[in-house]
Parts: structure tokens; C-alpha cells; sequence
């Protein structure tokens, strides 16, 4: 939840301030700065539509359901390590300490 809070954050600094994705939203021809920032996105006269929010919605499910699971025997070494064997960015590379610094620097 964590994470997922300060991306919500870092969005919402983000859009504020006027930065967008280029290009458009859907084949209707409305661009990412067309919606407003905020919950008047999700709730509004000039919302996001529905189909829209249901596909984002959708999206985040599915990653929680199929993607970001923590299967046993695949190398994960502490809750919330979600690699699964897959990732590594040279995470097997740090010493405990310098493992253990990196993972409290996030609390």
C-alpha cells in the first residue's frame, strides 16, 4: 500500500503541474489533457468514461491476481519480494547490510 500511495502522490504532483502523456486517450481523438486532474477524473461531467475506468481497474486486478504473486521456491527472499526469479537488477550482488539499508530506506 505503500508504494501504491506514493505513486498516487507522485501522480497527482505530476498532472498538476501540467505534465501529460502526448498523444490520445482513446481512437475518439481525446487527449491524455483533456480529463481532468484528480478525482474530477473519475467523477465529473468531463470524467474519465466509464469503460475507460473499468479497463484501468481491470488492468490493476489483474496484475495483483496473475502477475505480482509471491510463489514460493523462486528465489524470493523476504515478503513483498515479488522477482519470482524473473527480475534481478543485481540485487543478488549486495551484501546483507547494503540489502538490508535498501530495503528501510522504503519505510
Amino acid at each position: 500500500h505503500g508504494r501504491i500511495s506514493q505513486l498516487a502522490f507522485l501522480g497527482q504532483i505530476v498532472t498538476r503541474n501540467g505534465v501529460h502523456l502526448s498523444g490520445d486517450i482513446d481512437y475518439s481523438g481525446n487527449s491524455f489533457d483533456s480529463f481532468p486532474n484528480g478525482w474530477a477524473a473519475i467523477d465529473g461531467p468531463d470524467a474519465i468514461p466509464q469503460a475507460g475506468l473499468f479497463q484501468i481497474l481491470a488492468f490493476v486486478g489483474a496484475l495483483e491476481l496473475f502477475v505480482m504473486k509471491d510463489i514460493e521456491d523462486t528465489g524470493n527472499e523476504f515478503v513483498g519480494d515479488f522477482r519470482n526469479g524473473a527480475l534481478d537488477f543485481g540485487w543478488d550482488t549486495f551484501d546483507e547490510e547494503t540489502k538490508l539499508s535498501k530495503r528501510a530506506i522504503e519505510l
